[in-house]
């Protein structure tokens, strides 16, 4: 039963990170600049496994009760995403690309540690995904079925992130071309603007509860 709860959670892990979101848009962007790629994707998952060990373990109920808390993250995540995108769409507007290199302007550290954090936590849709869905069913299993689960969510993370790490870093010498930047760029600005708009959304029905 253990087994059947790993993959479980491993299923159901992959199902809630692969579709393309913040995380994964900017992990792509690191990737194909090869800058400092796989410490953001290990920030990504250590968060991860942070926040679904939160929701599992009964952490997910303590945010869910707080609408306060609630619409403190998604304003927040509103503001991060309508300013990435904007930098996005900046970049498509200015078309100042050059083809990427193992020595293009780099970020530094700092700056990649810093973004990382903020398009991870800022983003409403990470404690939807970890802390609530996987969260509530996690906490249908017990002892070590539960444990199970959480491994197997947890591996989908890793395996996840340092995939497109890798991946995008790999295949840099086509996904650099300034051409194809431009356009990764204009769809990450779409995305942006599409998960803002949603959480926007949500945000009007929460004060209608206070």
């Amino acid at each position: 039963m253990t087994t059947s709860a790993l993959f479980q959670g491993l299923i159901l892990g992959l199902g809630m990170i692969i579709p393309i979101g913040a995380q994964n848009s900017y992990i792509l962007s690191q990737g194909i600049k090869r800058n400092h790629h796989f410490l953001a994707a290990t920030i990504c998952m250590l968060c991860d496994v942070l926040l679904i060990g939160l929701g599992i373990f009964g952490g997910g109920k303590l945010i869910a009760s707080s609408e306060w808390l609630m619409l403190l993250i998604g304003w927040g995540g509103v503001t991060f995403l309508v300013v990435y995108a904007v930098m996005s769409f900046k970049n498509v507007w200015r078309n100042q690309y050059q083809v990427a290199t193992h020595i293009a302007a780099a970020n530094s550290r700092k700056k990649i540690i810093g973004t990382t954090f903020a398009v991870t936590l800022l983003n409403p849709h990470v404690y939807l995904d970890t802390v609530m869905i996987l969260g509530s069913v996690g906490g249908t299993f017990d002892g070590n079925e539960k444990w199970a689960f959480a491994i197997g969510t947890i591996l989908a993370s890793v395996l996840w992130f340092y995939t497109i790490a890798f991946g995008a870093a790999k295949l840099a010498p086509w996904l650099g071309a300034p051409k194809v930047q431009r356009v990764i760029d204009a769809i990450v600005g779409t995305i942006m603007l599409f998960i803002a708009y949603s959480v926007f959304n949500t945000l009007l029905i929460i004060p209608t509860n206070l």
